[in-house]
């Protein structure tokens, strides 16, 4: 088989070179660019080097290895030699180091192939023949059988394989031949023999996989590769695994499997991830991963169904006369043993939690938390961790109970404590996880209750006692000298950080718990005294906070923030950073930005008109520039739309009330007006006769009826004649007004009643009040018009209908009756209806059609002339 057939299987960076002949004047001469292999010669049992250009396939070098040694290897990458044929210098020079160093140990095993004498045409295949069975594993073979599995195409590969597992003796003479090696110091053989290892655990197969980590070949493969050819210095992998590794038992394992399971799992990670981190493929990785996995599960399966041995570990846990080293061995395997949980299926990890949580384990973890020792406690909280990441509530089901109330103290504690490095965030989001708004209803309305009676407070105080108390605002001042803040107290910056993220975390899920406890508090206040601190991440994080309330949209929370000045030290910190562009800058301009955004109109103005003085300065900033503009443009917003809109309601109320008076008035026209012969009225008017004690109307419409309403005292009806009589009376121009704005404010009162609905009546009840503000009299004024028509027209009871109603007495509320509660006047005697004379028609007319309800005079309504007597009257003149 020549070397252009298998060309194409190779065709890798790895063996891309450049070949070079030293010319006769001393120059290296490039002759071209292609890939190298090694290969039989055509027609021969020798092997060679092919250099097949990378462009037209064409041959640019073919070199048969010799095995003398001539060969030299210059700085990783070139192979040069001077061939015996040619007598002239020849050099390769690799593309990658990893080819160089390939083809030079492929220079090698043909090298001392050839000294051995041991190549043979039936077992050194080609890519063409059937691999029928591997060579003996002797020391003489090794370069043969490395060739056959290193060189092997895939469907060799899978030959190989079957070719090892059939051949039970493989690795254990494998492993024979090791040994003596290392007892001669045969540092070549032993190179061979690693990368022969090696080559075996690529081909990546499951049961030789459990054939070579068994517990009789585990060490000496591993102590096979620890002569890596590439790495200067021998490896002590065996020494450190039998030495400083130690397997530590909290209490002794009884079961072998478990124990097997055990070691070999750590083996085998020990040589992924120390020994060959770098040789493996990613498909060796993931089944070397797989086998560590079910490992763990059988290892944990095993273990939690020996109940005895469960027991056992709760009961020293628990054991006061257990000593703390062994306590803390025991806290160790518990939390390794609900990490490897995570192996199991679903089903079964759920129920070993469950168990667990039977067996106490949040006691013991309640009980590691108040450990002096600073690392257990941070194994308590991963045990925790890892049932929250499981199954959340039962945590949170133990710590609505009274025996577990105190955990959630302890990790509120825990948060303010200095346990250094990582310690806080553990405990902020085991507390973000019981305090989750999204868990079930009972147990997070008892966690959060706990939470912000018991805890809120405290974390707050850690905040007061670590900041400066200057003022910052000035209606919350005294309190917060009230609250004894003047000392401070050193805490890690990192504690203070975290209680601000666990703050805008309730700010977030818990809306209606903050508004009483933020509000009463005066939280808001004592968190953003942070931004007196020198560390500006933390006046980032007090503005974040205040960001995050104003993002709750909530008017109270607005009024609190507006009236207690609490901006003032955020613009205070915006103002002192000056144009450093930097965190404190870019998120105080956001704060700008969503007020305006999201037009909070009261923050806006509270902002503009309080601190624009400060702000000026920055104008040039965008989001300080579009501040003012929508301030100003709120401003002419209120002041032009304000006048139009009332104006415009009034005027379409109005329109309203004009169609519907309209429409009812024709309405009621025709309901119960009927017009009737003019002779007929005459006849009735003149056919019934008029008590002499009927009282006229006077020229302006009202009825001298009631005393109070006379300009003169006395008692008795009015004397028209000595109305006459006396030039000297007359009435004041006053009273007349008075009385003329009266019946209009009844008349419009009581067109309004009848139209208005339910939801205006308060309105008109306003507006009766004001109008009884003018004139006391104005109701009883048009109550007497009211009474003198109906006496004067309708003298022996009977009805005369008015144009635009019928008149109806309506008791009011308080017994009297309303005069602008009449509707219809009715007679006692039916027939009465149809009846009605012209002069009370026309006078009717006159009233209603007086649009402006102004006194009735003389030439409105012709009833009764101004010079008439009773007896005029009752004549029907």
């Amino acid at each position: 088989m020549g070397a252009q057939d298998k060309l194409p299987m190779e065709n890798t960076s790895l063996q891309r070179v450049k070949v070079y002949r030293l010319s006769d004047d001393g120059k290296w001469d490039d002759q071209g660019t292609g890939h190298v292999t090694v290969d039989y010669l055509e027609r021969s049992e020798e092997l060679g080097l092919f250099v097949v250009d990378e462009e037209d396939n064409e041959t640019l070098l073919m070199h048969r290895i010799s095995s003398d040694d001539i060969y030299r290897k210059q700085e990783d990458t070139i192979i040069s030699w001077r061939d015996p044929e040619y007598s002239t210098e020849l050099a390769l020079s690799f593309q990658e180091p990893t080819g160089c160093s390939y083809i030079w140990d492929q220079i090698g095993s043909v090298q001392r192939n050839l000294n051995f004498n041991t190549l043979s045409n039936d077992s050194y295949h080609g890519g063409n023949n059937e691999l029928r069975e591997l060579p003996a594993v002797e020391l003489s073979t090794l370069p043969l059988i490395l060739k056959t599995i290193v060189e092997s195409g895939i469907a060799d590969q899978m030959r190989i394989t079957e070719l090892i597992l059939h051949d039970q003796d493989f690795f254990r003479k494998l492993m024979d031949v090791f040994r003596v090696c290392e007892d001669l110091e045969n540092v070549d053989g032993l190179h061979v023999i690693f990368k022969i290892v090696r080559g075996i655990i690529l081909l990546n197969s499951l049961p030789i996989f459990e054939k070579i980590f068994g517990d009789e070949l585990i060490m000496d493969i591993i102590g096979s590769l620890e002569y890596d050819p590439d790495i200067p210095h021998v490896q002590h992998h065996r020494s450190f695994l039998n030495e400083h590794v130690v397997f530590k038992e909290a209490i002794p394992i009884k079961d072998p499997v478990v124990l097997s399971k055990i070691h070999q799992t750590y083996r085998v990670g020990y040589l992924k991830d120390v020994i060959l981190p770098r040789a493996l493929d990613d498909a060796t990785i993931a089944n070397l991963n797989s086998i560590i996995h079910s490992n763990n599960a059988l290892v944990v399966s095993l273990l939690k169904d020996d109940s005895t041995f469960i027991q056992e570990l709760f009961a020293r846990l628990r054991s006061s006369t257990t000593s703390m080293e062994s306590k803390k061995n025991l806290v160790l395997f518990l939390h390794e043993f609900c990490s490897l949980s995570k192996s199991l299926q679903m089903v079964q990890q759920h129920r070993l939690f469950r168990d667990l949580v039977t067996e106490g384990i949040f006691s013991i973890v309640g009980d590691v938390l108040q450990n002096q020792d600073k690392k257990l406690v941070l194994i308590g909280t991963d045990i925790l961790i890892l049932f929250l990441n499981q199954d959340p509530s039962l945590l949170r089901s133990y710590v609505t109970r009274q025996e577990g109330i105190p955990l959630l103290g302890l990790l509120v504690k825990g948060m303010i404590t200095d346990f250094g490095d990582d310690m806080h965030c553990q405990f902020l989001e085991i507390l973000r996880s019981l305090l989750d708004s999204y868990a079930s209803g009972s147990q997070r309305e008892t966690i959060i209750e706990i939470f912000y009676e018991k805890h809120l407070d405290q974390l707050i105080e850690v905040i007061t006692s670590s900041c400066s108390p200057t003022c910052i605002g000035q209606s919350v001042s005294k309190s917060a000298d009230s609250n004894g803040s003047a000392g401070m107290i050193p805490t890690k910056p990192e504690i203070l950080l975290n209680i601000c993220e666990l703050l805008c975390f309730c700010v977030l899920h818990h809306p209606y718990r903050i508004k009483c406890n933020f509000l009463l508090n005066d939280v808001i206040y004592k968190v953003l005294t942070l931004t007196r601190r020198k560390e500006k991440y933390l006046v980032v994080a007090a503005v974040r906070f205040l960001r995050t309330l104003i993002s709750r949209s909530d008017e109270h929370l607005m009024n609190h923030i507006v009236r207690n000045n609490l901006l003032k030290p955020i613009i205070e910190a915006f103002v002192s950073n000056g144009d450093r562009y930097n965190l404190l800058n870019s998120v105080v301009l956001e704060l700008f930005e969503y007020i305006r955004m999201e037009n909070l109109k009261m923050l806006l103005k509270y902002l503009v008109d309080t601190f624009w003085n400060q702000l000026v300065k920055f104008e040039s900033l965008p989001a300080i520039h579009f501040l003012k503009v929508k301030y100003d443009q709120s401003l002419e917003n209120s002041e032009t739309k304000s006048p139009i809109n009332v104006l415009e309601s009034r005027k379409r109320i109005d329109e309203r009330a004009l169609e519907k008076e309209e429409e009812d008035y024709f309405n009621e026209d025709r309901r119960v007006f009927t017009i009737f012969d003019e002779e007929d009225s005459a006849s009735v008017s003149m056919s019934r006769p008029v008590s002499v004690q009927s009282q006229p109307v006077l020229s302006n419409g009202s009825t001298p009826s009631r005393p109070s309403l006379s300009p003169r005292s006395g008692g008795g009806l009015v004397d028209y004649d000595f109305d006459e009589d006396d030039e000297d009376y007359k009435p004041p121009p006053r009273k007349q007004s008075e009385i003329s704005e009266g019946d209009e404010a009844t008349v419009e009162s009581f067109r309004l009643k009848r139209k208005l609905g339910p939801k205006e009546e308060p309105e008109l009840m306003i507006k009766k009040q004001r109008i009884g503000k003018h004139s006391k009299s104005k109701d009883g004024v048009f109550a007497a018009l009211c009474s003198t028509l109906s006496q004067a027209v309708l003298p022996s009871k009977k009805t005369a209908d008015l144009k635009n109603s019928s008149v109806e007495e309506k008791p009011s509320e308080n017994g009297s009756v309303n005069c602008s509660d009449i509707r219809v006047t009715s007679s006692h005697e039916p027939n009465h209806k149809d009846k009605e004379s012209t002069g009370s028609r026309s006078c009717s007319d006159s009233f209603h059609n007086n649009p402006d309800n102004r006194p009735l005079n003389g030439e409105d309504c012709s009833l009764i002339p101004p010079s008439s007597t009773p007896e005029m009257t009752v004549n029907g003149s």
